[in-house]
């Protein structure tokens, strides 16, 4: 091998080590994964009581409401001395709103089956809060099976005016976890939620793995997974096809990392949006990596509202994402919710060591790269390296120059960059 053909290669792993090490900076010194030593097929085969909810009289058919049958089961299961598993049987079964709340009696994880459909109850007048399937205070738990959670969120989107509203009620989560250590959700669908699908806060060490989010593209408000307040969760393996984020990490989100996911229809993956309210405790350390996207409405998103408190965003990693059809695939939008002339004052949501690392694919946007970061607060520290997307929007927009825009933004560079970097 000659110099010249040494030369990429070099640079390759030197890159990839910077990346590697980049990444470790980030996500900062690893902590123990709770299910390390246990994995489902041991947790299948261990001696424990089975708690099957048809045993306290739910009924199959989707017309009765199981709720109270339900919450029977949990609390029996809840209270067992012995490890303790849940078992939700195949068929449908129409539950209301519903919260599983630990402290459990015993010590190990809680198994939760479901390979049933759940229909959730669509008079929203029955929610006396904004979820419908609640898992609260709970040190190990694993929620499991081929289920479907369908939200029913069709008969209810009408009633969603938070387009104009601000302030608007929001509908059900179809799933929250909230103050839960130690938690597993595996293989679940989620299928038309009336709000979100899932919601994970104030939770710590929590994975989810082999997901299937789904609602229509025009649907009001169904992220897939919103994050706040919660350190150490790993999202993997996951399809989401829904009508707003993919993935939002909001506010005193730590410690995160999100890979392989299939994103699209959509609003892309988004960080935040971050300072719409007092006392927002900081972002920092996320991971995005080995994700695709298609046809999202947005790709790589942080965004921000404008005459916001202070807080910050950072340490985030964008890596080896693949776009395919997507608008704005790289932004960042200090003026979220606010008018293109924004006569708010700026953000006080300081950004800063963000990396975009292998970025490729195809966009509609003729501003591939859009960086709009607070005056008061300019963006710190922005790293693009090896950016490489191409314009596939209209042909008669083919004239247009295709373009990076950055405002406020301190910007480096490496590698290859299409399109130019900002001037």
């Amino acid at each position: 091998m000659n110099s010249s053909s040494k030369l990429p290669v070099l640079l390759g792993l030197f890159l990839a080590s910077f990346v590697a090490a980049k990444a470790k900076a980030l996500i900062g010194p690893s902590t123990p994964d709770p299910f390390s030593s246990i994995s489902l097929n041991s947790i299948t085969h261990r001696k424990e009581a089975v708690f099957n909810v048809l045993s306290f009289g739910a009924k199959l058919g989707g017309t009765k409401d199981n709720t109270q049958n339900f919450m029977k089961t949990w609390v029996a299961a809840c209270r067992s001395k012995q490890p303790a598993r849940v078992v939700i049987p195949s068929g449908v079964f129409l539950i209301n709103q519903i919260v599983f709340a630990g402290p459990c009696r015993n010590t190990e994880p809680i198994v939760v089956q479901i390979d049933a459909t759940l229909k959730g109850g669509v008079d929203v007048s029955e929610y006396v809060s904004a979820e419908w399937i609640l898992f609260e205070k709970i040190n190990g738990l694993i929620v499991t099976g081929r289920g479907t959670l369908d939200g029913q969120g069709s008969k209810v989107w009408k009633y969603n005016d938070c387009h104009v509203n601000q302030n608007c009620q929001k509908l059900p989560v179809s799933f929250k976890l909230n103050g839960i250590r130690h938690g597993l959700v595996k293989g679940l669908t989620s299928l038309n939620s009336k709000g979100n699908h899932m919601f994970i806060t104030n939770s710590e060490n929590i994975r989810v793995r082999k997901l299937h989010l789904i609602a229509p593209d025009d649907s009001p408000n169904t992220d897939g997974i919103h994050l706040s307040r919660s350190t150490n969760v790993r999202i993997t393996k996951s399809i989401i096809a829904t009508g707003d984020d993919c993935i939002s990490v909001g506010r005193g989100s730590m410690n995160v990392v999100i890979t392989q996911i299939k994103c699209g229809p959509g609003h892309g993956i988004s960080i935040g949006s971050l300072g719409k309210y007092p006392n927002e405790e900081d972002v920092r350390g996320i991971i995005v990596r080995n994700c695709t996207l298609i046809n999202t409405d947005n790709g790589l998103r942080i965004k921000t509202w404008a005459d916001s408190p202070p807080s910050a965003a950072v340490g985030i990693l964008f890596q080896d994402i693949n776009l395919i059809n997507v608008k704005n695939p790289i932004i960042i939008d200090q003026q979220y919710s606010c008018s293109k002339v924004c006569k708010k004052p700026p953000s006080r949501v300081r950004i800063s060591d963000v990396h975009f690392v292998n970025i490729k694919g195809t966009t509609i946007s003729p501003v591939a790269v859009k960086l709009v970061c607070s005056k008061r607060f300019p963006c710190q520290n922005i790293e693009m390296s090896n950016v490489n997307l191409k314009y596939s929007g209209r042909p008669n927009d083919k004239a247009l120059p295709f373009r990076s825009d950055c405002t406020n933004a301190k910007v480096g560079y490496r590698g290859l960059q299409f399109p130019a970097p900002c001037k």
